[in-house]
């Protein structure tokens, strides 16, 4: 494949999935790693912190419910009240350490506070969860959670989050979110 053709599958590539790393991409093209930061570097396409800043940056409601530290992961996509995107890497301290699998409940975090910051109340709490592991996630995967709101009532929302790595679904849950405002919470405690 000629350098022009690959970096042209390299930009396709970017654009069908923006959070390809350059190891990644050096395997699918059989090139180094290398050869694919020289290709990105001369397309105009950011390493991969940048790319997912700039994607925070352009596409984020502010989250109410929540402080940005309180996700677990990086939030790069938030329509309140819509839909959600997170992104996780797995690393040392998220697996076990005998086998390299990440612990149900990192995955779980995920999901569960992407469908809280997606709520657009001061206040979200989860009020039941439903939830399926499709199969074991490893040390250095990197997890893309997807919410979706697919059901808004005044109290509540249910979001669906689906978790995925290398476009395979490993994580689904469904969440009951309950909302409520400052006001609320006033008169509950008086």
């Amino acid at each position: 494949m000629s350098k022009k053709e690959r970096q042209s599958q390299v930009a396709c590539a970017f654009k069908e999935e923006p959070f390809l790393t350059d190891e990644e991409l050096a395997k699918r093209f059989g090139v180094s790693i290398q050869t694919i930061r020289l290709d990105r570097l001369e397309l105009g396409i950011p390493e991969l912190r940048e790319r997912i800043k700039l994607m925070a940056e352009n596409h984020f409601d502010h989250v109410r419910s929540l402080s940005l530290e309180e996700v677990i992961g990086e939030v790069v996509d938030l329509q309140l009240d819509h839909s959600g995107v997170s992104i996780l890497e797995i690393k040392k301290e998220y697996v076990f350490a005998r086998n390299g699998i990440a612990r149900g409940h990192i995955l779980f975090a995920q999901a569960n506070s992407l469908a809280v910051a997606v709520t657009d109340a001061e206040v979200a709490l989860t009020g039941a969860a439903g939830i399926r592991f499709i199969r074991p996630v490893y040390l250095g995967e990197k997890c893309i959670a997807k919410a979706i709101v697919v059901k808004k009532l005044s109290s509540r929302l249910q979001v669906d989050v689906v978790t995925k790595v290398k476009g395979e679904t490993v994580f689904q849950g469904t969440f009951d979110v309950y909302r409520l405002e400052d006001k609320e919470l006033v008169k509950e405690e008086q």
